[in-house]
């Protein structure tokens, strides 16, 4: 693990492995029930448990070890059909492993991971262009789409290269974003702020505008020789007989194209010890999480006084930042790639044949927003996280009330957050539309899609990717169709698809009162649906309502998966097993809080990786926080 400086806190005060269970007997459990299926010939999963025949294999692969803990934990694995493992060798076995991984990774404290240098997303882009000149255009619109990474975020710094399509679209964006600025007044008016005259020459004009200018593109204080260096960019554009405002517009364009724009820049830190990262560049860290943008004038007056590091203001501004209108950015780019429901009107679209209701534009819109909106207001009035497996309220327009079947006065197009009528199996993400058309085919519902998307965006324990050349679902055109249900247990009689759908299926089957576009249904082809369902770990429910109930049961393994997700977007990166030491914190915090959205928010930004930079000694802890 390398030399380490002590991070004095309560939490990360672990026992050593429990003494009622030792790594021979962990030898044995693996032997007797995982190496049937994990060994070095069939190796199922990509895991061979005859790799591990010593604590220090064990160690070394703490992600591996992490992932197969928790299938233990939730009773998935030994699979169904498979030698039973005994519960209370499965506790012992569990709290064993889980013990040995956090001492490892925590008990000496938490280092920050090196923040890779990260160019501004697409939607990034757009939004800093939009705050910087006061357009209204999406300025990143032609730019390349970029791909997922990290935590399964397209803000992730591995996949934000820079290629040369991306230098040439980033010309040609900042020109024209700043001839449509410097067309409309307002825009004008927030950064041509001077014009040469008799008694303000060409260059006091530029030389103001840059002043005021160039500190807000990069977010910090201009350095040494940087307004110099601009304002020969601006007399070479005046010495090939350009206008004023041309010459600057050129400018400024020069200053949209710096690596000091485009990247979201840290300093490196000179020291051997985790020093806090500077108060600009907490703005910044601030500013792209929660509002996907830069920081504003609030944030860089903080940062100018020296006040970002004092955790007190750190949550205050976060506070004010969630309650802000521009914290829709967030919650949109944060909700659709957790869920997957950004795939909607792209990859996935209904049937435009057999579901015409969904596209009448304000309900495919409604659709869309829900979840974005029903995370929005959740963050801003500080609710209780639970609210997302189940809740009272949802935030819906007219259309889309009447869609559901709601008759609920006093609504318009603009969506508001409405109390959901007594009786509707609506309430949570589950009873949300978005999430049964991403779960569906473009002609049918799909159980297994359903199943996964429970096991994977909800409780974080995503199912292996299906074996080759298994059979696809055919479709049924006889004269006496079946049900889902009945299609798919013929389905998992074929051996080779049994292992996974035995885990999935049972899931899915608890969305089915729900058609392709979340209509609300009691029947499929003349026959009942019958929505009773198992979740992994052998808990049963007959409806949605105790579908639902089984999810609280399980709301750590959720808010777990949410909180990993949450501090993987902040952060930018993959996470690290130290910073799933830093989720255990903020989960204790939650259960102490009663779940409160604010405490989630607020124990990300106080965090080690997100308030620290490492020195250059690597894998030194942080020794204080304050």
């Amino acid at each position: 693990m390398g030399a380490r400086a002590v991070f004095f806190l309560p939490f990360l005060t672990l026992a050593v492995p429990a003494a009622d269970f030792s790594f021979s007997e962990a030898q044995a459990l693996l032997k007797s029930y995982c190496s049937p299926c994990h060994n070095s010939k069939l190796a199922s999963g990509g895991f061979d448990v005859s790799r591990y025949a010593t604590m220090k294999a064990i160690l070394d692969e703490p992600r591996k070890m992490s992932s197969a803990l928790r299938r233990v934990r939730e009773n998935e694995m030994p699979p169904l059909g498979a030698k039973a493992l005994p519960q209370r060798e499965r506790e012992q076995f569990v709290r064993w492993l889980d013990t040995a991984l956090r001492t490892a990774a925590c008990s000496d404290g938490v280092s920050p991971a090196r923040q890779p240098v990260r160019r501004l997303n697409r939607n990034e882009y757009s939004a800093t262009v939009r705050d910087l000149l006061n357009i209204h255009i999406s300025a990143g619109r032609d730019l390349p789409v970029d791909g997922a990474g990290g935590e399964g975020f397209d803000n992730a710094a591995e996949t934000l290269f820079l290629s040369p399509i991306h230098a040439e679209k980033y010309l040609e964006a900042a020109k024209q974003a700043l001839h449509y600025g410097s067309k409309d007044p307002r825009s004008r008016a927030r950064f041509l702020i001077a014009e040469p005259s008799a008694q303000v020459p060409p260059e006091a004009a530029a030389r103001k505008i840059l002043e005021a200018f160039l500190p807000r593109a990069f977010r910090r204080p201009a350095q040494l020789g940087e307004i110099e260096k601009f304002l020969r960019v601006f007399h070479a554009a005046l010495s090939r007989r350009e206008g004023f405002e041309e010459a600057i517009l050129h400018t400024l364009q020069g200053v949209m194209v710096s690596p000091h724009f485009l990247f979201r820049l840290e300093e490196p830190n000179p020291d051997d010890q985790p020093r806090l990262v500077s108060d600009y560049e907490m703005a910044s860290r601030l500013s792209y999480f929660l509002w996907g943008s830069m920081p504003d004038e609030t944030l860089m007056e903080l940062a100018a006084q020296g006040k970002l590091q004092d955790p007190a203001v750190l949550k205050e501004q976060a506070t004010r930042m969630l309650k802000d209108s521009k914290s829709t950015e967030f919650a949109e780019q944060f909700i659709e790639q957790w869920l997957g429901t950004r795939e909607l009107g792209r990859d996935i679209k209904p049937d435009p044949k057999l579901f015409a209701p969904y596209y009448e534009p304000e309900v495919q819109s409604g659709i869309r927003y829900e979840p974005i909106l029903f995370f929005q207001e959740i963050l801003a009035q500080n609710l209780s996280l639970l609210n997302l497996i189940d809740s009272k309220f949802t935030v819906v327009s007219n259309k889309l009330a009447r869609y559901y079947g709601w008759n609920i006065e006093g609504l318009r197009q603009q969506p508001k957050r409405v109390e959901i009528p007594e009786g509707s199996p609506r309430g949570g993400l589950l009873g949300m539309a978005a999430i049964h058309a991403v779960t569906s085919l473009p002609q049918r519902t799909s159980p297994v899609l359903r199943g996964k998307w429970v096991l994977d965006a909800l409780l974080g324990t995503p199912p292996p990717p299906p074996p080759p050349n298994v059979p696809e679902l055919k479709e049924e055109h006889g004269a006496a169709p079946r049900t889902m249900r009945e299609r798919l247990l013929q389905h998992r009689s074929n051996p080779a698809c049994a292992s996974c759908h035995n885990r999935i299926d049972p899931i899915g089957f608890g969305l089915e009162n729900f058609d392709v576009i979340g209509r609300y249904r009691t029947e499929e082809n003349g026959k009942p649906i019958d929505t009773q369902g198992e979740l992994p770990d052998g808990a049963r429910f007959q409806n949605l309502a105790e579908f639902k109930q089984a999810l609280l049961a399980k709301r750590d393994l959720i808010l777990r998966n949410l909180t990993a997700k949450l501090l993987g977007y902040a952060l930018g990166r993959s996470l690290t097993l130290e910073d799933h030491c830093v989720v255990d914190q903020i989960l204790r915090d939650l259960a102490a809080h009663d779940y409160s959205a604010h405490t989630l928010i607020h124990g990300v930004v106080l965090s080690v990786p997100f308030r620290y930079k490492p020195g250059r000694i690597p894998n030194l802890a942080v020794t204080s926080t304050n």
